[in-house]
């Protein structure tokens, strides 16, 4: 069998993300508007790498296969590894079920059928890739990303050619401060660079902590590069003025592509952009699935093997999807919740992993993040910040924009 490739690690890295961020970022953004939004989601994406980096150093001290639940116990003890694993399964749970309801109502509309059932469809049909096999999961982010990337370029067309400099600034509006609003986008900008249950998945496909580490920052300046397209276009186009309908339904793909619907008269720059939207979320589903499955295994002890797989993708995909049967709610309102709790495991713990095991081990061999405890510093101290915004912006300390 050929190596695989750092192509097909760093398209499932951009596609556990892309699908959060790209749906998230433009509601969460709209108070702080476009540069200090790109700021925010710059900042964030060098302190997720570096974090994701400090956790890929950690795991190189243990077998293959080795996820969170492992080497958490082992290094921080019990207590630490509970809240972690329940910070760790609360987040990739809710980001699935955030994919699935917001896929029930995107294919209910195009298929004409009941939303519940096309979320029981969706999640057969996409599931199935992360049980055959990471192999499988390469080839298919891959190719979604390629899909993506074809119908983001066809959709940023036509509201390239549309940006209005004064829209794209907010200078029509200068007696309104942006800047008191950056602060509340980090929660959302953290949860869409939230890879890290896919590190240790990356380390056992690659056989190769560099190789991994290589396709961690592949995937994660993928992800940067849409982001920072998606935003500008989206600000250039929308007045901030128009947020307020998305911002009131949950930041919902269909409020959001309602609204672009205002401003792009081109047909098929709509279509494309929904066929974005679509794959955005397909590929994120996946891509979050298979972190979610691999993670369920090393907690739960399943093997390897065909009974033991289709176990794991039970504990994986079948909680989500009934949650999102009975309760759907906001997109928006899912990934911001994710976001609190993913400082945890996404800065907090990957970066004391690697600093307790660089005292248990003075002498490092193979891969080590630069830095020194500097970079294990400054990402804690990162996540704990980030923690601290999202909680100030839910009791209403922070300003949230509302339109």
């Amino acid at each position: 069998m050929s190596k695989p490739s750092t192509l097909g690690g760093a398209c499932i890295i951009a596609s556990v993300c892309v699908g959060a961020g790209m749906l998230g970022l433009p509601s969460a953004g709209a108070g702080a508007w476009t540069l200090w939004t790109i700021l925010a989601i710059s900042v964030t994406m060098v302190m997720m790498t570096l974090s994701g980096w400090l956790l890929l150093e950690a795991l190189k001290h243990y077998d293959f296969k080795v996820s969170f639940n492992t080497i958490t116990k082992d290094v921080l003890k019990s207590k630490v590894n509970a809240i972690n694993n329940l910070s760790l399964y609360f987040v990739g749970g809710i980001l699935l079920y955030a994919y699935i309801s917001s896929s029930g109502m995107i294919f209910g509309g195009i298929f004409d059928i009941n939303a519940k059932l096309a979320s029981v469809l969706f999640v057969i049909a996409s599931s199935v890739f992360v049980l055959h096999s990471t192999r499988a999961v390469d080839r298919i982010s891959v190719l979604l990303i390629i899909f993506m990337a074809i119908s983001f370029i066809i959709g940023i067309s036509g509201l390239a050619t549309n940006i209005q400099v004064p829209t794209l600034l907010d200078s029509l509006d200068s007696q309104t401060s942006l800047s008191p609003y950056a602060l509340a986008i980090l929660p959302v900008a953290l949860t869409s660079f939230g890879y890290h249950h896919s590190v240790s998945t990356m380390r056992d496909y690659y056989r190769d902590e560099n190789r991994a580490k290589n396709a961690i920052l592949g995937g994660t300046l993928i992800a940067l590069t849409f982001y920072v397209i998606w935003v500008v276009c989206i600000f250039g186009n929308l007045p901030r003025t128009q947020f307020g309908p998305i911002v009131a339904a949950g930041g919902s793909v269909d409020a959001l592509m309602t609204a672009l619907g205002t401003v792009v008269n081109s047909d098929s720059v709509k279509q494309a952009l929904n066929i974005f939207s679509i794959a955005a979320v397909v590929s994120s589903f996946i891509g979050v699935g298979l972190g979610v499955f691999d993670y369920l295994a090393d907690f739960f002890g399943f093997e390897d093997t065909k009974q033991g797989r289709f176990k794991t993708w039970a504990v994986t995909f079948i909680p989500p999807l009934v949650f999102s049967l009975f309760a759907p709610f906001g997109f928006v309102a899912a990934i911001g919740l994710a976001g609190a709790a993913a400082t945890i495991w996404t800065c907090i713990i990957p970066a004391l992993l690697a600093k307790k095991l660089r005292q248990r081990q003075p002498e490092q061999q193979g891969f080590v993040v630069p830095g020194g405890n500097v970079t294990v510093y400054a990402v804690i101290i990162f996540g704990v910040l980030t923690a601290i915004f999202h909680i100030l912006a839910m009791v209403d300390i922070l300003p949230i924009f509302n339109g």
